[in-house]
């Protein structure tokens, strides 16, 4: 092997022959270095490195270029060298992307290479263990943390545990779920039976575990608001001046203990909240000096209010389409079912009979708007349709006069069928003029 090769020496020949031109005494120097150059192609040994070709050079030509000689000392190798390097790159990278190949998540690659090559599906292999070892481990974790939990932080960590659970199964390809890789195994000792029996079940417990989550942090969630209102309604009851204001902190402060009573019993929730309800109760008794049928009735009362008077203001600015009608009578509706629910031997009862019958009055108004409204509507939409007949009628060469009376006297009769005070009555006249105009000229 040569310690100058050809292209290296090329290199430096060209910038010497560069500087001798621009130099006078430049011929003798270019003869002295190129004599040394050629001395060195002649030598056997190790390619020569940046400083001795530096050193050969600099004593003639102290300003030759360091790039120049940086860019042959890094050329100075055999020209095959770099070739074969790229094609040993190229074949590695050929490999690798078979690999990935056949590692992909399709039977149709995977099976024939499982059953002539199976190692080439290590990959698959090592991947498909994690995933199982992982979903076991994390929903063991995540059971242990939901199911046995002593605080909400262990239900949060539960959950995210049992969604780490459920990433790792997502991560088992359910297709290889009966192919057992016996090489693998035999090598790394699987723990696991990839069976889809198995499968299943680890679906199904992590599918249990999660709805239990969810459970436990809806309870928790309850929890918390319902005590934070129970400490609001009880300062504002407190701090109350008139004796609205304190019957509305009291509403407030029994639907907070109804949502206490409303958590699942079976939750860590519901264990934390019992030894404070009875107390919550009993402060609320103390404090409000009022029975808890008494309460009740006021409250309802209160919500039968809230709902008159929404449904009320949902009537104002009639007419109304359809949809909005439906809402008014299940405004008037729920108003009328909490005024049902107060008691006979209740102080507020003869107040409640009375606005039952004032909601039952606009209950029935509202129906029978509501009854127009779906009539003129049919009434209407079926005028429409006999109104493209009669144009498609209308159009032809020779018109049948006849029909075309008849669909006119057919769409004169649907329109005077909508009602005044719905949607559809302004354009139904405007309509009903037309159909008139119409019927006169024929």
């Amino acid at each position: 092997m040569p310690r100058l090769y050809n292209y290296a020496y090329e290199i430096l020949s060209e910038e010497i022959k560069k500087l001798s031109k621009e130099d006078l005494t430049g011929e003798i120097g270019q003869k002295i270095i190129l004599k040394r150059l050629e001395k060195l192609r002649m030598q056997s040994g190790e390619p020569a490195k940046l400083e001795e070709l530096r050193e050969l050079i600099v004593d003639q030509y102290p300003t030759f270029s360091e790039e120049v000689l940086k860019k042959a000392a890094r050329e100075n190798h055999p020209a095959g060298t770099v070739i074969l390097l790229q094609l040993a790159g190229l074949a590695a990278v050929g490999v690798a992307g078979l690999v990935w190949v056949a590692n992909l998540p399709y039977p149709m690659i995977r099976k024939p290479v499982a059953s002539v090559a199976p190692m080439v599906l290590l990959p698959s292999y090592i991947s498909m263990d994690r995933n199982y070892r992982e979903a076991i481990a994390k929903t063991e974790q995540a059971d242990q943390l939901i199911n046995k939990a002593t605080s909400s932080a262990d239900i949060n960590l539960g959950t995210q545990r049992v969604a780490e659970a459920q990433k790792h199964l997502d991560g088992l390809p359910v297709w290889f779920l009966g192919y057992y890789p016996q090489r693998y195994c035999t090598l790394f000792r699987c723990t696991w039976q990839f069976t889809l029996d198995e499968f299943e079940r680890a679906r199904k417990r992590v599918g249990q575990i999660e709805a239990r989550g969810f459970q436990e942090k809806n309870a928790q969630k309850l929890l918390k608001e319902a005590e934070q209102t129970i400490q609001i309604s009880k300062q504002q009851y407190q701090q109350a001046t008139t004796p609205t204001e304190k019957q509305q902190a009291i509403a407030e402060w029994q639907e907070a203990i109804d949502k206490l009573e409303q958590i699942p019993p079976t939750t860590l929730a519901a264990k934390m909240v019992k030894p404070k309800l009875a107390a919550t109760k009993r402060d609320f008794k103390k404090e409000a000096g009022l029975t808890q049928g008494s309460k009740r009735s006021f409250t309802l009362m209160e919500v039968a209010k809230r709902f008159g008077f929404e449904a009320a203001k949902a009537s104002q600015n009639a007419p109304h389409p359809e949809q909005q009608w439906q809402l008014v009578v299940s405004l008037w509706q729920k108003a009328i079912n909490q005024l049902q629910k107060v008691p006979v031997d209740n102080p507020s009862y003869l107040e409640a009979q009375t606005k039952l019958a004032e909601y039952q009055v606009n209950l029935a108004n509202v129906k029978m708007r509501l009854q127009a409204e779906k009539e003129s509507g049919i009434a209407f939409k079926q005028a429409k349709n006999l109104i493209a007949d009669w144009q498609r009628y209308a159009v032809d060469d020779n018109p049948n006069r006849g029909l075309l009376a008849s669909t006119i006297q057919s769409i004169i009769n649907q329109l005077e069928n909508v009602k005044p005070g719905t949607t559809y009555h302004q354009e139904a006249q405007e309509l009903l003029k037309f159909a008139k105009g119409k019927q006169k000229n024929l």
